[in-house]
């Protein structure tokens, strides 16, 4: 059954940003700093936001601090009873999202195998930035650094939005340790994001802009939804909107002849509805271009971007049906 949060709508529509810093670029002046809070007061609020947000998911058996060469990571590790012997997944949010993005899918998850989570460098979240992060590669190298220091053998990697590029970036680059992909509305991974969608976007991301025309910004972006930033995650990436600075360079848009260079199983759910990507086209061009035998394109045509939230039992089943029949 769908449902709508207006916390899934805020979260999942933040990935615009990035392709918005490419339009509106000449605005922000890099001065060469890494990603950050611009202030402590705002680190304060955010990590306060953070710790309530958190409190709505299951408990992690282990929170654990992962170093790479681009900063420490913050990782938890989920994990329901019976399941240990599962491959486990490892959750990758969307731009301007942590960990408790996830509250509509973990419980789920979890009566299927372990779970693992992420808060990515140069995003809000506890995870930080000590060296520059400028290219794909230097994307791909830290996450690998992470799955190497795991201690399975194989991970499924799932991604939703800005995520699902940083999953498919790092089994181009760093394949190893990656059993599986799973893509949810992924960006710049089978299409690009449609200009007058970058365009529309840019009030919802100038801070002086007022409140009332940034929702209804982020309403359009979304699909017509409402943004009920009462919500304690909604809170938690409102906060990060205005306290945290990112750095992070534009993703580098992966073309179909490197989708066919996979070698492993991709499931790619599209939502049909997504304002940030031609949905049919990525459809095709997933179904051209993805070459194992168990990789798979799913159209969810009434889902909008922020499909996680939309359709998490159907996500689940849709994704569980994948992973029984590789695993």
């Amino acid at each position: 059954m769908k449902r709508r949060k207006g916390w899934f709508i805020l979260g999942s529509i933040l990935i615009a940003i990035l392709a918005i810093l490419t339009v509106v670029g000449f605005l922000f002046r890099d001065d060469g700093s890494l990603s950050g809070f611009v202030t402590e007061d705002g680190q304060k609020e955010y990590a306060a936001a953070y710790e309530e947000a958190m409190s709505h998911l299951p408990e992690p058996v282990e929170s654990i601090k992962v170093h790479t060469d681009f900063g420490v990571v913050q990782l938890y590790k989920f994990q329901g009873s019976d399941t240990s012997h599962k491959t486990p997944m490892l959750l990758l949010p969307g731009k301007g999202s942590a960990t408790p993005m996830w509250e509509a899918n973990l419980n789920g998850f979890l009566e299927h195998r372990p779970v693992y989570t992420v808060d990515l460098i140069g995003e809000p979240g506890l995870s930080t930035e000590t060296r520059r992060i400028e290219t794909a590669a230097d994307q791909a190298a830290w996450l690998g650094q992470v799955l190497d220091q795991l201690p399975e053998s194989e991970i499924h990697l799932l991604g939703l939005s800005f995520g699902g590029w940083s999953a498919a970036n790092l089994a181009l680059k760093h394949p190893e340790k990656t059993h599986s992909l799973i893509l949810l509305d992924p960006v710049y991974v089978f299409g690009p994001i449609p200009l007058k969608m970058i365009l529309a976007s840019i009030p919802a991301t100038v801070p002086m802009v007022p409140k009332p025309i940034r929702e209804k910004m982020l309403s359009y972006i979304s699909g017509g939804a409402e943004v009920d930033d009462s919500d304690p995650t909604a809170k938690l990436i409102e906060t990060g909107m205005r306290t945290f600075k990112s750095k992070l360079p534009m993703p580098e848009a992966i073309q179909p002849e490197q989708l066919a260079e996979l070698t492993i199983p991709v499931l790619g759910i599209l939502a049909g509805q997504s304002t940030m990507h031609h949905a049919e086209k990525s459809y095709r061009t997933g179904m051209d271009a993805l070459k194992d035998p168990d990789s798979e394109m799913v159209l969810f045509e009434d889902a909008s971007h922020a499909i996680n939230g939309e359709y998490p039992e159907e996500l689940l089943e849709t994704i569980e049906a994948f992973l029984a029949k590789i695993e």
